[in-house]
């Protein structure tokens, strides 16, 4: 068995943007590379941004268990709770299919699914949706608003989106970050950063009021066409949600290794 580019570049844009984004956070926070697992937390109140990784291609399932059980062990020291990535392409075949009861095993209970998707889509028109218009996030107050939508379309309580994003220099300057407003409300909102010389997007999200209208996909092709325009990359990349993974290849992006959300069981 050969582990894809794909996948490989994936799991890369996971650890390169959240080492940007959990620094941004806590100059202090745990950013470790350590053998087989890529850690990644800020042990902020925003779970999204407490991330933990594995990162060895062909892991058979013993290495398996023993970084699952290894990575248990940092997620129980923390504070706060967060998410190992699992990125299923990148362990063993064999592995695959105990990967579920493995992880629980370790003590691991599985939260949500998820799709690494890439392509060589860039440039695309700008968007456009009649019910819409865009703003780039430069203000506490558009970050704010970023936030709740965050917390709204995910289930997190409203303080904890704002704990994760207000404050931050590197989302008001660093990010592309749009929200997408029906008149002067906030429906929906994506983010582009550049990471290794790819369009990372990341972030995106819809009230659920207004969901199945075209919004996210509107922001989503806001976000990349500022960020290929300012930036010249041609490449995207992003991790897809179940709710999204049908919106993206309508953009350009094609799946690749498909992704397990696990959180701490108990």
């Amino acid at each position: 068995m050969t582990v894809s580019p794909e996948s490989v570049e994936s799991v890369e844009q996971l650890t390169t943007v959240w080492r940007a984004l959990v620094l941004d956070r806590d100059p202090d926070a745990d950013v470790r590379d350590l053998p087989g697992i890529a850690v990644r937390w800020a042990d902020s109140r925003f779970a999204f941004l407490n991330c933990l990784t594995l990162t060895e291609p062909e892991a058979d399932a013993e290495l398996v268990e023993r970084r699952l059980g290894e990575a248990v062990e940092i997620m129980r020291a923390k504070k706060h709770p967060g998410f190992l990535w699992l990125f299923e392409d990148l362990v063993h075949e064999e592995a695959r299919a105990t990967l579920r009861t493995t992880a629980e095993r370790a003590g691991l209970r599985y939260a949500f699914p998820g799709t690494g998707m890439a392509g060589d889509l860039l440039p695309i028109p700008g968007p456009a949706h009649p019910d819409l218009t865009f703003a780039r996030v430069r203000t506490d107050e558009q970050l704010r608003a970023y936030a709740d939508l965050q917390s709204r379309a995910y289930g997190f309580p409203l303080e904890e989106g704002r704990a994760g994003l207000i404050g931050s220099p590197l989302w008001k300057n660093g990010l592309y970050a749009y929200l997408a407003l029906r008149g002067d409300e906030p429906v929906a909102c994506a983010a582009t950063v550049e990471a290794r010389g790819r369009l990372f997007t990341a972030f995106v999200a819809t009230d659920p009021r207004w969901q199945r209208r075209g919004y996210g996909e509107a922001v989503t092709r806001k976000a990349l066409y500022e960020g290929a325009r300012a930036t010249g990359l041609t490449r995207a990349t992003l991790h897809a949600t179940e709710a999204g993974a049908p919106v993206y290849p309508r953009i350009g992006f094609k799946p690749n290794s498909p992704m397990h959300f696990y959180g701490l069981d108990g």
